[in-house]
């Protein structure tokens, strides 16, 4: 190896670890704001099958309702800044693959951002003087179809960075192998639970390797980055 080529593998590893931790953290923060909202919030304010119960609990909740709006937004900001940090940590490894994290990341975001705006009509609805509890309890089943749908572009992107890991071995290759198949168990989930909708448990089974992947992948971008070796090789 040539002194030159050392001088740029120094010059260039700290920005690609720093590049790697940020990513980490904003990674983190769409997991942390997509637990605080889609599974916690969400699951006090919407009753599926009772869309008089789902207005008394707006009513009643209208801080923890707006406070759930405001992670969805916190969602869509966290995973929309993620794509791009992602495509900044992987482009010298696949420009394509690396555009594909980005462009799949953003579109998912739109459809968060999209799921924002019915939660936000459905609480407005309901704190009206004569709020009707099935347009309240409509806005949420068309939020919570668009979290189904969006599901197929969450899959998406899971599939290109589990590429990445693998033709750049910054990671572990394992990871990358169960970023690939979470990506695939996502996207199978996402048709599942529209064809056999009665089957819901198939589809919380197919989506766990890809919680296994982004958890693993934001404990190591944050504690590891990048294999150091690796890249000095």
């Amino acid at each position: 190896m040539s002194a030159g080529t050392v001088a740029t593998h120094d010059v260039h590893r700290p920005e690609l670890i720093s590049t790697a931790r940020a990513t980490g953290l904003l990674y983190l923060g769409l997991a942390i704001t997509g637990f605080l909202g889609f599974l916690l919030i969400r699951s006090q304010l919407f009753d599926p099958d009772n869309a008089a119960t789902t207005l008394a609990q707006l009513v009643d909740n209208e801080q923890l309702a707006r406070l759930g709006i405001a992670m969805e937004l916190g969602i869509v900001l966290t995973q929309a800044l993620a794509a791009l940090w992602f495509y900044r940590l992987f482009r010298s490894a696949d420009s394509f693959m690396a555009g594909a994290i980005g462009a799949f990341g953003l579109v998912n975001a739109i459809a968060i951002l999209a799921s924002a705006a019915f939660i936000a009509t459905a609480l407005q609805v309901a704190l009206d003087p004569v709020g009707d509890p099935g347009n309240a309890q409509l806005m949420y089943i068309m939020s919570d179809n668009l979290w189904g749908v969006g599901g197929l572009f969450f899959g998406l992107w899971l599939i290109p960075m589990g590429i990445c890991v693998l033709r750049s071995r910054w990671m572990p290759r394992p990871l990358g192998l169960i970023l690939v198949a979470g990506g695939v168990g996502y996207i199978l989930s996402a048709f599942v639970r529209y064809l056999v909708p009665d089957v819901g448990a198939l589809a919380d089974i197919l989506a766990i390797p890809a919680s296994v992947g982004e958890f693993w992948m934001i404990g190591y971008l944050l504690f590891r980055g990048v294999n150091r070796q690796v890249v000095a090789d």
